[in-house]
């Protein structure tokens, strides 16, 4: 962790009035405002002209999961609200969870627990019925066991007829019917996520043409959003913070891809946080392929900053990952990651990011100040002083390396 481990959160807070919270989005997505911070100059436009401010030759690479109705209502019988969070299954894989029948367990936040003692909670909708039974806990979680009728529907299919979308906490109202749609990115594919990857909610059709015309290339990959994205750091000292891990899935032709990108020497934009964190643990993946690690599909919180002088080009780590995945004769590569960027971390495959303004003291934040260093205060001073919109439904932002 080197100087790492001298980071102190309270160096990452800013004063965020709950009004400049965007409690709703704009009815028009494209419409919102983009603040620009390149070459140290601080500019701003409306999203529909990200194209224009955007490297001549780059490429931008897209999260294309799409959030789930992780949450779920119950009222017991003596009038008490339970809210279950479904936060990841118990004890397989996110999609075969998604295929179960009849039953399942998950891991689950659970609200007004005190309230809920024992017993079967149960929700009904038309002819079908949900049961939930609480059968442990495991720290501040609590594994759920799900039943319902009829036993042929999907998990999938249950969580969408009795669930609602998982609106962030800062968003201080239920969510509503526009909600399906907006807290869903245009090119939403596959299911898994609890939160929005929200830098993407700007894009539409129109947008994407604009990018087609400009000759900006698209890439497409899948990590799915966990709660772990609202934890909040509450360790002074970075050092002491426990990482979330999230789940990834990216295709041998997205890797592929991406490394002819590199060659070709256009810039890599990621669209979203998790878009980068996912294309910066793809190359220490790779690196931990060069190095002959037995746990190449796992990247741990601080393992990039142990690997950091070793200083392999993207290239070589990202074609390295390639002939990994060929051993094994598979089109996807399935991993996970805990990784966290902080100051101080060298970017080995991002030149930028679009992303949303972020809470005070989050890791979200380390992440932006990682990338533009102490401008990010500047970014984040102008945009309260001149009003731009907060978080998930707020504005947007691009904001580039030197």
């Amino acid at each position: 962790m080197k100087s790492h481990v001298n980071i102190q959160i309270d160096d990452f807070d800013y004063p965020l009035p709950d009004e400049r919270i965007a409690q709703y989005p704009l009815v028009e997505r494209d419409h919102s405002r983009l603040l620009i911070c390149k070459d140290e100059i601080i500019s701003e436009d409306l999203f529909y002209n990200i194209s224009k401010h955007l490297p001549e030759k780059c490429t931008l690479v897209f999260n294309d999961t799409k959030v789930i109705h992780a949450r779920l209502l119950f009222r017991k019988e003596t009038g008490s609200l339970i809210e279950l969070f479904c936060l990841e299954p118990y004890s397989c894989e996110l999609q075969t969870a998604f295929q179960q029948k009849e039953n399942c367990e998950w891991k689950c936040l659970v609200g007004n627990n005190k309230r809920w003692k024992s017993g079967l909670l149960k929700l009904i909708v038309g002819d079908k019925i949900l049961f939930a039974e609480k059968i442990k806990q495991e720290g501040e979680n609590f594994i759920i066991r799900f039943s319902w009728k009829p036993a042929n529907l999907h998990f999938i299919e249950v969580i969408e007829i009795f669930g609602k979308v998982p609106l962030p906490p800062y968003i201080s109202r239920s969510a509503e019917d526009r909600d399906e749609a907006t807290y869903q990115t245009v090119y939403a594919k596959y299911d898994g996520s609890v939160a929005a990857p929200t830098a993407g909610l700007h894009f539409t059709e129109n947008v994407f043409s604009e990018l087609d015309r400009d000759e900006k290339k698209r890439l497409f990959l899948t990590l799915h959003v966990g709660a772990g994205t609202f934890k909040p750091v509450t360790a002074n000292n970075i050092a002491q913070h426990e990482m979330h891990e999230e789940h990834f899935s990216v295709s041998r032709q997205f890797i592929s891809s991406l490394l002819v990108q590199i060659q070709n020497k256009r810039s890599i934009i990621p669209v979203g946080t998790t878009s980068l964190r996912t294309i910066e643990s793809l190359y220490w993946l790779g690196v931990k392929c060069l190095l002959q690690k037995s746990d190449a599909i796992f990247l741990d919180q601080w393992e990039a900053y142990e690997f950091e002088e070793l200083n392999y080009s993207a290239i070589d780590a990202l074609q390295a990952l390639l002939d990994e995945i060929d051993k094994f004769n598979t089109s996807f590569l399935h991993g996970a990651t805990r990784m966290i960027i902080v100051p101080g971390y060298k970017f080995k495959i991002a030149n930028g990011i679009i992303t949303n303004f972020h809470q005070p003291r989050s890791t979200l934040l380390l992440l932006v100040a990682a990338l533009i260093g102490e401008r990010w205060k500047q970014a984040y001073r102008y945009a309260l002083e001149n009003n731009f919109r907060f978080l998930s439904y707020g504005d947007c932002c691009l904001f580039l390396k030197h």
